[in-house]
């Protein structure tokens, strides 16, 4: 996922041969702070964390705009994790619109799904989880894709060559498990690793008041198995990515104040079969005590049918509240809180999300992420004590 220099120079240079290229982006400046200390004695990590991200973005169109070209890279700079200083190509992607149908060509994300809590259907993309907990940050992933649009609906067929491995923090990083994932024992079910080549089809269609989505992938599981091993005589877990085939189906309605949502799979997956969903609405509460706020209740439940140990994600049988404030002034300030509480244990977890635009082209955005768990089998319980909260400033330009 490093194409050469020479490469990346001659593409921008070809590009902008006929006119200038359309340049934006935005700059991050991020702190984190943790509640508590580390869980390992003798931690080599720490309370406070400040980073800087940067993402650029170049475009240009030509051919009465039937074709463009977009470069979006991104690196980050963390003050103690080697691991969360990382860089990445979130798009290298060259674009071609036809009469009824449209290619394109390079490195790109493409998201899937409907529901807050979780993305089921999000098979695409590798996670980024060192940039956060939530899984919506993703890796670029090459890819050849064509969609076409019909009476019947909008198809998009993809073929995704080069495998991306999942980032997980470092020895110094937080939050992250215990022990530490060590991304140099990677394992991989087929004989190709990260050459091997993937499938997908998405059918995106409308029956009455929902879009429904069908949705097909064959190829390397994004989501790792974690296998106990040792490096150096210290443990560590190796993760390891089987191959796996998974229909999904993604649904949205929207009658008057109601949102209704689902995402269910069914997915054969580390030689076993296994079924999951996320479903439930978003009722808005529109001009609240006659302003020009609007108040969202959000509630969801999610179910994966999954023994626990081989359960990657949070959730096996939990529910999902939310409260999603919209102020709707020329700030654009907006806050989403919510809990997922699981039905059978006592286990939890409490995210917050704000933003408010601080003029033209400045952001601040405040995140809160809290776990709570006494099952010592859970991911959430390696968690425990690495509530945090973070404060970041972004220029857009």
């Amino acid at each position: 996922m490093k194409p050469s220099v020479l490469t990346l120079t001659g593409l921008c240079l070809w590009a902008t041969s006929a006119n200038a290229l359309e340049f934006s982006g935005n700059a991050q400046l991020e702190e984190r702070y943790f509640f508590h200390d580390p869980l390992a004695v003798n931690s080599e990590q720490h309370n406070n964390y400040t980073s800087v991200a940067l993402e650029p973005e170049l475009y240009h169109s030509w051919d009465n705009d039937n074709q463009s070209f977009t470069f979006t890279p991104y690196a980050r700079l963390d003050q103690y994790d080697d691991q969360r200083t990382h860089a990445d190509i979130h798009e290298l992607l060259w674009q071609r619109v036809f009469d009824n149908f449209e290619i394109k060509l390079g490195i790109s994300k493409v998201f899937w799904g409907v529901t807050e809590s979780q993305h089921l259907v999000d098979v695409i993309n590798q996670t980024d989880s060192v940039e956060d907990v939530d899984g919506e940050d993703k890796l670029g992933q090459p890819m050849l894709s064509i969609s076409m649009a019909r009476d019947w609906g909008v198809l998009d067929v993809f073929i995704l060559p080069g495998f991306r491995e999942r980032t997980f923090a470092g020895v110094e990083g937080r939050p992250r498990t215990y022990p530490v994932v060590d991304t140099n024992l990677a394992q991989y079910q087929s004989s190709d690793k990260q050459q091997h080549v993937d499938y997908a089809f998405r059918l995106l269609n409308y029956l009455a008041d929902w879009e429904v989505g069908l949705s097909y992938f064959d190829g390397t599981s994004r989501e790792p198995i974690f296998l106990p091993g040792t490096n150096n005589g210290q443990p560590v877990l190796i993760p390891y990515y089987s191959q796996m085939r998974q229909i999904g189906i993604d649904a949205q309605a929207t009658t008057e104040d109601w949102l209704w949502k689902l995402e269910i799979i069914d997915r054969n997956w580390a030689a076993k079969d296994f079924v999951a969903l996320t479903t439930g609405f978003e009722y808005t509460f529109v001009g609240i005590h006659d302003s020009d706020a609007d108040l969202g209740l959000v509630m969801e439940y999610l179910y994966d049918s999954r023994d626990q140990q081989y359960l990657t994600s949070f959730f096996q049988n939990d529910i999902m509240l939310g409260l999603r404030l919209t102020l709707n002034d020329e700030q654009s300030t907006e806050a989403l809180l919510g809990v997922i509480q699981d039905l059978e244990a006592s286990e939890r977890f409490l995210s917050l999300e704000a933003s408010r635009r601080l003029g033209n082209n400045w952001k601040l955005e405040l995140e809160a992420r809290l776990f709570a768990s006494d099952q010592t089998d859970s991911l959430v319980y390696g968690l425990r004590k690495d509530d945090f909260i973070q404060l970041g400033l972004g220029y857009y330009f």
